[in-house]
């Protein structure tokens, strides 16, 4: 059974002419345990499509469901401080905060409950691969995949049943996406993660279990 579904979901620009949809009548569903990719030409809606997802945006037609909720009737800023996490691929750290100071603030907003924040958050680092002696590095000390890596653990501070990626891996060399690629594929296989990553790279799709593809 999936964890999020989208059943008939259509959307237009408030604006827009009555028969003039960015995508209509989609019908998705992710499972946890799962990678996923969302890929299409420009324009063709992903961005608008994250945004349904994440209930920033309302769909013109159709439900989006979590856990057989539909977002409109929830809760959404608990959903999207316990429930969903994002990274981005402009990273969206805080640059005068250290690493770890931006995985607990990630604790902090969200409200979590956890005793010992630092040593959580080392922990995490840890798990995609940084070491303790990056923690109190400034975030523009750190290379691109340092940074991805950081906004990855940052997403994982809440524990999030579902990840959203956003270009995740736009900035970064072959090499280094398929280092941030492994962690995505552990963080569902061995986390039980609904991962869902918006691409244009045909070697992030080559890495998924299921390419969702966006028509203009």
């Amino acid at each position: 059974m999936g964890i999020l579904k989208l059943e008939n979901v259509s959307y237009r620009y408030k604006d827009a002419p009555k028969n003039d949809y960015v995508f209509k009548d989609i019908n998705y569903e992710f499972e946890q345990g799962k990678v996923y990719a969302i890929k299409g030409k420009s324009g063709s809606g992903k961005t608008t499509l994250l945004s349904l997802i994440t209930g920033l945006e309302k769909c013109t037609e159709g439900k989006v469901l979590y856990n057989e909720k539909e977002l409109k009737k929830m809760n959404l800023d608990k959903y999207r401080n316990t429930d969903i996490g994002i990274v981005f691929q402009s990273y969206n750290l805080l640059p005068r905060l250290t690493a770890i100071e931006n995985i607990v603030l990630s604790m902090d907003v969200s409200r979590v409950k956890i005793k010992n924040k630092k040593q959580k958050a080392l922990e995490l680092m840890k798990s995609v691969g940084l070491g303790e002696e990056h923690s109190k590095r400034k975030i523009l000390k750190l290379s691109g995949g340092e940074q991805q890596r950081i906004a990855i653990a940052r997403s994982l501070a809440y524990n999030p049943k579902i990840i959203i990626a956003d270009e995740p891996t736009g900035n970064l060399d072959k090499d280094t996406e398929n280092e941030i690629l492994k962690i995505f594929k552990n963080l569902a296989k061995k986390e039980n993660k609904c991962i869902i990553i918006v691409t244009h790279s045909q070697n992030v799709c080559e890495n998924v279990d299921t390419i969702y593809e966006l028509e203009n």
